[in-house]
């Protein structure tokens, strides 16, 4: 008796920025709604991937030469300028901008190698946002970004773990959502939660990555796969990534995953979810029969779109 296991098929799969050829000869993808765009990058729970997704998204928007703006939103324990390779540069905040001690162009700090891709964070490590700034100050900022004389196609937050004062002020300006999550189920409580304080919030477009997909347990059934999550959630897929152990190279050595040459699997999957960032696509999970296996039950394997 055949048996349909679950493979995940994107409606259009974009691969990695540098094959052009690979796009039918496009060489960026085609930019979508109005810009500066501001996407929030959410889980709830904490250790999902959500700064090094966030990281990358920006990284791989910049080498397709669309300025990005990253904001690291956790008022007392940023990474994101680890991740990129700038903690050595960071020595004014958003928090200094909103006190009136610097302008907001001198508190962005521009990466040296992508000329596109600039950071900006939100206090300093082991300082605590003034309350009376309250949870419109990233509001204040992405206002004051789409001001400026050259405006960012997009504006990365990185959101902080939890759903407490920091989750608020983190989404507040955001018209978009990329919600990370891990196969799991404490993870899947946490961003089933997030994603419907987010509609709340009036934020419609989720789009969800899952991350740290084990293949060989998804297929042994030890794993929830992708589209077991898609379903659960209810939310359109943006990308699938493997688990990979160049992450934490990558993160040691603040080098984003994407700019890895010969690239990674997981790197080849956050710049896929970047293309389809751009264009507003989502992976489009389906049902794919396969041949007769005798002696196992009906199963699911989920690959990433690629």
């Amino acid at each position: 008796m055949a048996f349909a296991p679950r493979l995940l098929l994107p409606s259009r799969c974009p691969p990695p920025a540098s094959s052009p050829a690979r796009h039918g000869g496009r060489t960026a993808p085609e930019l979508s709604g109005p810009t500066p765009r501001v996407v929030v990058v959410t889980s709830g729970k904490g250790g999902v991937g959500k700064t090094t997704t966030t990281a990358n998204l920006a990284t791989s928007l910049a080498r397709l030469s669309l300025s990005a703006v990253a904001v690291d939103a956790d008022a007392g324990l940023r990474n994101l300028d680890l991740l990129l390779g700038l903690e050595n540069r960071v020595h004014l905040t958003a928090a200094d901008v909103l006190a009136g001690d610097c302008r907001l162009d001198q508190a962005l700090v521009r990466h040296r190698a992508l000329h596109d891709l600039q950071l900006l964070c939100l206090s300093k490590p082991r300082s605590k946002l003034p309350l009376a700034f309250g949870s419109k100050t990233l509001t204040w900022v992405a206002d004051a970004l789409r001001r400026a004389a050259n405006p960012p196609a997009f504006i990365l937050i990185d959101c902080p773990a939890g759903v407490d004062a920091g989750f608020v002020t983190a989404i507040a300006p955001a018209e978009e959502a990329v919600l990370v999550t891990t196969p799991d189920i404490t993870a899947l409580r946490d961003a089933d939660r997030v994603a419907g304080l987010l509609e709340c919030d009036g934020i419609k477009d989720i789009k969800i990555i899952v991350n740290r997909v084990r293949p060989d347990l998804v297929k042994g059934e030890d794993m929830m796969s992708a589209l077991d999550v898609q379903e659960m959630l209810g939310l359109p897929l943006l990308g699938v990534v493997p688990e990979d152990a160049e992450v934490i190279r990558s993160t040691n050595r603040g080098v984003p995953l994407v700019l890895n040459d010969p690239p990674t699997p997981a790197g080849l999957a956050l710049e896929q979810a970047t293309w389809r960032l751009v264009e507003r696509d989502a992976m489009t999970a389906v049902m794919v029969e396969e041949q007769e296996r005798p002696k196992k039950k009906a199963g699911f394997f989920s690959f990433f779109g690629g």
